[in-house]
């Protein structure tokens, strides 16, 4: 069929402009795999793992210290110490400003890793989120306050939030609005991270429950809430909470992110696999694949310079014979995390880090 002249430059016009435009190279990409299993090893236990893709350096808390990598060689770069009971990592690139979740919270040059203060917060320190709109650091607790707010730029403390619930992880829009899961609710509350005020909580209507990971397309406005009971990525649109989809994933996840340049998004589950959800537009999502790991990798970052996805995790020794019974099935997120501490001893020095990439 001849297709007239000016019709075909509309057509061109528009698959080139199209973020969304199928092309072989989105329709069948190159794997996700395993490319560097690296063994640091190292005593103490961890939780999350954070990528400063502009520092280019990784941050790995593990107990009382935060462990510092090169991102590219993952050699050591050095330590953040006196982090009691450290959970996660925050920075601001814009003053070179790193934070610990931690009791207190440390606060260092993220160029010299040099520590400038401490910050005492209450609760229990345990996620932690850097706005940029707002240049804060959000310190999530599962206790009251649940929320607490420091300027980036010099450590003050800007407030407190109810959240009223229990907060795993917090993403930003980057134009003024913080979103958080809330694993004991089973929703996500929207907060206006100028004014730390709720504005908004979205449920997740039977989707999914026990929220651990929480991603967002900023640029399109869609939340990903990934849950433990259902096993399930519950999408929802950022500004009304509306569901749009949902999808299985897998075992024990605790971590997400999206990637914008991709349109993917990833969930890291402790059963060894990280789910890999496309974005084929703003209301149509696949599951695009579920990459073998390891067993524990349940957390999990993204370097946005390389499309690479960090995880860690280690091994352990079975169980001791009078070790207390696994939860019953069925009891969300708390019964997912007592099975798992259920396990032996860390095996000493198999602490690993794993990069995911085509």
């Amino acid at each position: 069929m001849n297709i007239p002249f000016s019709r075909r430059i509309v057509v061109c016009v528009l698959t080139v402009l199209s973020p969304f435009a199928s092309t072989g190279a989105r329709a069948n990409p190159e794997p996700y795999k395993v490319i560097t299993a690296a063994k640091v090893g190292g005593e103490g236990g961890f939780d999350y793992v954070f990528a400063d893709s502009a520092g280019r350096r990784l941050y790995v808390p593990r107990g009382n210290r935060v462990a510092v990598f090169e991102l590219d060689t993952l050699k050591p770069a050095g330590e953040i110490s006196n982090t009691s009971n450290v959970h996660g990592v925050a920075v601001d690139p814009a003053s070179h400003h790193g934070f610990s979740s931690s009791q207190p919270v440390v606060m260092w040059d993220t160029e010299t890793l040099a520590t400038i203060k401490t910050i005492d917060v209450q609760g229990g320190p345990d996620g932690i989120l850097f706005d940029p709109k707002t240049e804060r650091v959000f310190v999530l607790s599962h206790r009251e306050p649940n929320a607490t707010v420091i300027d980036a730029r010099d450590g003050s403390i800007v407030g407190t939030i109810d959240l009223g619930g229990a907060p795993e992880q917090g993403v930003s829009d980057a134009r003024g609005h913080v979103f958080f899961d809330i694993v004991d609710k089973d929703t996500v509350a929207a907060v206006d991270a100028a004014a730390l005020t709720v504005t908004a909580r979205y449920g997740l209507g039977g989707r999914g429950g026990g929220p651990a990971g929480l991603a967002i397309d900023a640029k399109n406005h869609v939340l990903f809430a990934f849950c433990h009971n259902p096993q399930a990525a519950v999408i929802l649109d950022a500004d009304d909470g509306r569901i749009i989809t949902s999808l299985p994933i897998g075992t024990g996840v605790d971590a997400a992110e999206f990637n914008p340049s991709t349109l993917e998004a990833f969930s890291s589950q402790r059963d060894g696999t990280l789910t890999v959800i496309r974005e084929d537009s703003p209301t149509s999502f696949e599951v695009e694949q579920v990459v073998q790991t390891q067993a524990g990798a349940k957390t999990s970052t993204l370097d946005y310079a390389t499309n690479r996805i960090y995880l860690i995790t280690a091994q352990w020794a079975p169980p001791a014979p009078d070790a207390a019974p696994a939860a019953p099935a069925g009891q969300g997120a708390a019964g997912a995390r007592n099975e798992w501490r259920r396990r032996g001893p860390m095996v000493p020095n198999s602490f690993t880090i794993l990069v995911v990439g085509r």
